[in-house]
């Protein structure tokens, strides 16, 4: 359950405030009455959902970069967060093969800039180091990943997310043990999540912004690696799980630092093909897709997660099913051709999610 009670008038700062997720969390932390401080570079695309919702009018936004570690702990240490989310990365498998040392720059030393700053920033109570799916060593085998298994990464992008990993855990021994909790107050937890998906995401070279893109211009969606099988979930299912994990160490450091999974149900976790094909059939006859069968760079062909523990004692879990992911997205864009903006559809689905949590 997410306490409205307790977030109210919390301090938060997030990194990657000016992304899809972090907008998305923006708009919540909103909703629930957070004192929400954002530090990012501007926004990644143009349309972005940061803009459509014109969170720099409802949030304190600073933009500026992770790489600079002087700028990013000046900005910590003038928010004086309770709480902090590190959603700033390079994200996309595909650059990460054109940008590697920028990859790890960002998402590595990124990481390390962070992890200062909040060793300098005595306010600071909970860090939620989000990472994905990928930091897992990939074996390409039917069953999920659990918390426990080895770290890996075959490309820049998922083996950089897995030395954010390294990084964090390193802090947490070094500096936030939590045999001396007491002491420091500090619990520290990373955040593993599936292929997030909803409206407002406009990045390139990602499956749903891509789709969106040809159908708003009346074109077939081009799609690689048909086969390839991922946990897609709507973006408020991860989210969901960061607030309930934020919560529960404000709580209790020690007992939930660590690392996290979030993910679907393992019925959600489909083919590229069957998503795509989901989401022509929900939008109408004007959509279509064909399959690029150019070469491409390696990307994993099954991934899944296990989250039994976020399940069990969290007490999270999936709400919103696949087909009501792509419903919500297909909604989002249609309401966006009309309007142009985002930031009311954003609010209706929330509380619509919303409400489905507190029914439990």
């Amino acid at each position: 359950m997410i306490e409205r009670k307790f977030w109210q008038n919390k301090r938060v700062f997030i990194t990657g405030h000016t992304g899809f997720k972090g907008s998305w969390l923006c708009l919540w932390l909103h909703l629930l009455g957070t004192r929400v401080y954002g530090y990012a570079l501007q926004p990644p695309t143009e349309p972005s959902l940061f803009n459509l919702c014109a969170l720099d009018k409802i949030i304190n936004s600073t933009i500026a970069d992770v790489r600079n570690r002087k700028s990013l702990h000046e900005s910590m240490l003038s928010a004086q967060p309770e709480i902090v989310i590190h959603m700033a990365a390079q994200p996309l498998v595909r650059d990460s093969y054109k940008i590697p040392v920028e990859t790890y720059e960002i998402n590595v030393m990124g990481t390390v800039n962070l992890f200062e700053a909040v060793r300098a920033c005595k306010t600071v109570k909970a860090v939620i180091n989000v990472t994905t799916d990928k930091c897992y060593e990939n074996k390409e085998w039917e069953w999920g990943y659990r918390e426990n298994e080895p770290l890996g990464g075959y490309d820049p992008y998922s083996n950089s997310k897995a030395c954010s990993e390294l990084v964090t855990a390193a802090y947490r021994n070094s500096y936030f043990n939590q045999k001396e909790y007491t002491t420091h107050r500090v619990g520290i937890a990373t955040a593993r999540a599936g292929n997030v998906i909803g409206g407002g995401d406009w990045a390139t070279d990602r499956l749903i912004p891509d789709c969106v893109q040809a159908i708003l211009k009346g074109e077939p969606v081009l799609i690689r690696n048909p086969s390839a099988i991922r946990p897609w979930q709507h973006v408020l299912e991860p989210l969901s799980g960061y607030l309930m994990l934020a919560q529960k160490l404000m709580q209790d450091g020690p007992q939930y630092s660590g690392a996290w999974n979030f993910g679907p149900g393992d019925e959600d976790a489909r083919s590229v093909e069957w998503l795509v094909r989901q989401l022509c059939s929900q939008w109408g006859d004007t959509a279509s897709f064909v399959v690029d069968t150019r070469e491409h760079p390696h990307e994993a062909h099954f991934l899944k997660l296990d989250c039994s523990k976020a399940k069990t004692e969290l007490g999270w879990k999936p709400r919103w099913s696949l087909d009501k992911a792509i419903e919500s997205i297909v909604a989002w864009t249609k309401d966006y051709q009309k309007s142009r903006e985002g930031k009311n559809t954003c609010l209706r689905q929330i509380e619509e999610y919303s409400a489905l949590m507190e029914k439990g």
